[in-house]
């Protein structure tokens, strides 16, 4: 299967493929961001906080636990992708069960301990920075091993490792981790340059309570669907389960809620580190002193304007790069078409499907199954690109036509016209026909064997 139009330059026809009409390709754009946003916001701020409140062993410690929490998730990544011993849903249960402990944990010692600086508070930062060390292990170990594991579910259309459907999905895919990454180095600096720093243990502690109550919500799923066991409903609503069913279904439709809390708790940060930044209330002695003051304050205002920016192009991503990819496109209705049943064929006059558009057809079998095909002229040819409305990779999504050109609505891939009716690949699946008396003639037996692709 060729991506490219005749006579098209190879750019051109590798952006047609990949970036025309759409946001489809950014798939692991958002879905990599969305997945690792929360995490990585929580964590970066864990870290601050403790490298403040304990020193250097506050910040190797922590970063200890990042490289575990890392190392783990990618053992993780290869048994799923290796066996099918892990269940997820499983997993995920004792993991909001930690989260939820520590949580708690932290919340407590972290308004007990968190200013004062007697030996009970050292002992009670001490553990302050083992919990947070661990919680910061386990969102890592909850949210990474999923995205380590899209790399080997791009679609390469049979082309390989290094076609370019496979590195442009993993341009999005690198890309959201960069982002990420750069995002939270901004913030790092942002909560270290902010002032009071009690700002930023409130910061913290607010994103852990917004996150716990997700995880709380979440928490009795596993319990819910093991009521099966005993025969209950399983319907998650108020009446069968009470305040425990709303929270669970309020979790489960408000999920971006708690993402959305997040973003607006690190964008605070930063317009408080802005601000902070417009004012000079350090004293000095000097023209000289105050310039340095001022550097010192522009400093400030670029990386609050670093945060600000990197969370706008977070929040696009998962919005409107999102939307636009995720938006189910209407293929167009059937065609007119003449049934003979005694001699069981198709007939559709040529000069109905001459035009050089894309043209579909339906049928409905006798186990009221549609089975769909389209027909397109090939241009500059009097030959037709004929077959069903599915492919072999794609199964019945389908295709539409966009500009002029034929594309697969899964995958977005645009089909060269010409092979349209040849096997292989994205390419639809070869439907026979005639030609006669100015009609293309289906037989009814080649359209209803193609019940199996419409199931």
């Amino acid at each position: 299967m060729s991506s490219a139009g005749e006579g098209m330059p190879a750019f051109d026809a590798f952006t047609r493929n990949h970036f025309y009409g759409g946001f489809t390709v950014f798939k692991y754009l958002w879905m990599v961001t969305q997945d690792l946003f929360l995490t990585v916001t929580l964590t970066t701020l864990m870290h601050v906080m403790l490298s403040r409140l304990s020193g250097k062993k506050g910040r190797t410690v922590h970063g200890a636990a990042l490289g575990a929490g890392v190392l783990a998730s990618v053992a993780l990544a290869a048994v799923k992708f290796n066996t099918k011993l892990i269940i997820s849903s499983h997993w995920n249960h004792y993991i909001y069960a930690v989260v939820l402990s520590l949580t708690l944990l932290i919340l407590l010692f972290s308004i007990l301990f968190g200013r004062k600086e007697n030996g009970r508070a050292r002992a009670g930062r001490a553990f302050l920075c083992a919990a947070g060390s661990l919680l910061s292990a386990t969102l890592i170990f909850y949210s990474l091993p999923g995205v380590l594991l899209y790399p080997f579910s791009f679609n390469t259309m049979g082309q390989g490792y290094l076609s370019s459907y496979y590195l442009v999905r993993m341009a999005g895919w690198l890309g959201a981790l960069v982002l990420l990454l750069v995002s939270s180095r901004l913030l790092s600096r942002c909560a270290l340059y902010i002032k009071p720093f009690g700002l930023v243990p409130a910061a913290l502690n607010a994103g852990l309570l917004s996150f716990a109550v997700y995880c709380f919500g979440r928490f009795f799923v596993p319990w819910v669907n093991r009521a099966k066991w005993l025969g209950w409903s399983v319907k998650y609503t108020d009446a069968d389960y009470g305040w425990i069913g709303g929270w669970m279904m309020f979790t489960a439709n408000h999920a971006m809620l708690f993402i959305w809390v997040m973003a607006g708790i690190a964008a605070l940060l930063a317009a408080l580190l802005f601000r902070q930044g417009t004012v000079i209330k350090d004293p000095y002695d000097n023209p000289a002193q105050l310039r340095k003051l001022k550097a010192r304050n522009r400093h400030w205002r670029r990386v609050a304007a670093g945060v600000l920016i990197c969370l706008i192009l977070c929040a696009v991503i998962m919005t409107a790069v999102k939307t636009s990819d995720t938006k189910q496109v209407e293929l167009s209705a059937p065609e007119a078409y003449t049934v003979e049943q005694e001699a069981g064929v198709i007939s559709v006059p040529m000069e109905n499907v001459s035009d050089g558009h894309l043209h579909r057809f339906e049928y409905k079998t006798e186990k009221n199954i549609n089975v769909r095909w389209i027909v397109v002229k090939k241009p500059g040819s009097a030959a037709f690109g004929v077959g069903l409305d599915a492919c072999e990779v794609c199964g019945n999504a389908g295709y539409f036509e966009r500009s002029g050109q034929i594309i697969c609505k899964r995958c977005d891939v645009v089909m060269n016209i010409n092979t349209i009716g040849f096997k292989g690949g994205c390419n639809p699946i070869p439907l026979p026909y005639e030609v006669k008396d100015g009609n293309l003639v289906f037989r009814l037996s080649d359209i209803i064997a193609g019940e199996k692709e419409f199931r």
